[in-house]
């Protein structure tokens, strides 16, 4: 696994961004390298029977504001057909300068040993069901997440969770169940206008009881 995680370093440092990040936004769109795709299969992201095949994907790079208020390079596996109209969402963001905290590759694909310990993860493509309401427990839905055809990202899930009848899968975002006042890295109405410009829905505008405020899709759900 360690030389498999070296080489996919090695294969993305031959896509740089169209400009360095010191000079402000840059984006890159690329079919997804070798090493990937194989990480993607072995950590089990991927699998046959996925509603999205690997050459529907494609790896996004963009320039973004952390926490620290530096800018940093952050990578998702979308699908080919949002790929570039999400490079312009990613654009708006850093005019914004809205942070977000961890968007690496190995934050959402690596081992677990050496994922970020707030585990603050933003992401987009997981071969995976939709995940079921606090309200009605479980694990699977039995039906595709939108994430399973890269048509989703999640971003920052510690200050935006996942709401179902007022609880949370995770408790240290319990804090951010309140959201107001506006915190950093909390979703704001530019960043919703951002995703609603390419035609992409909220998870916190959803009716009834459970918000998904991580979540953006291209139907909104």
């Amino acid at each position: 696994m360690k030389r498999l995680v070296v080489a996919l370093l090695a294969v993305l440092a031959l896509f740089p961004l169209h400009a360095a990040a010191r000079d402000g936004f840059a984006s890159s769109v690329q079919p997804l390298p070798g090493p990937l795709r194989a990480q993607l299969q072995d950590r089990g992201y991927w699998h046959a029977g996925c509603p999205a095949s690997l050459s529907e994907l494609r790896l996004l790079t963009v320039t973004t504001w952390g926490f620290d208020d530096e800018a940093h390079r952050g990578q998702l596996v979308v699908n080919r057909e949002y790929a570039k109209p999400l490079a312009g969402v990613f654009r708006r963001l850093y005019e914004l300068r809205w942070p977000i905290r961890h968007m690496a590759l190995s934050d959402m694909y690596g081992p677990a040993s050496g994922r970020p310990p707030d585990n603050d993860i933003s992401g987009s493509f997981h071969c995976r069901q939709a995940v079921p309401s606090p309200c009605t427990g479980g694990t699977k839905s039995g039906h595709w997440s939108n994430h399973a055809y890269g048509l989703a990202i999640d971003l920052n899930p510690r200050e935006n969770p996942y709401v179902g009848c007022g609880m949370s899968h995770d408790p240290s975002t319990k804090r951010f169940m309140d959201r107001t006042p506006v915190r950093p890295g909390m979703v704001t109405p530019a960043v919703v206008a951002a995703f609603r410009s390419i035609g992409w829905g909220w998870g916190g505008s959803w009716s009834g009881s459970t918000k998904d405020y991580m979540h953006f899709s291209y139907n909104g759900h």
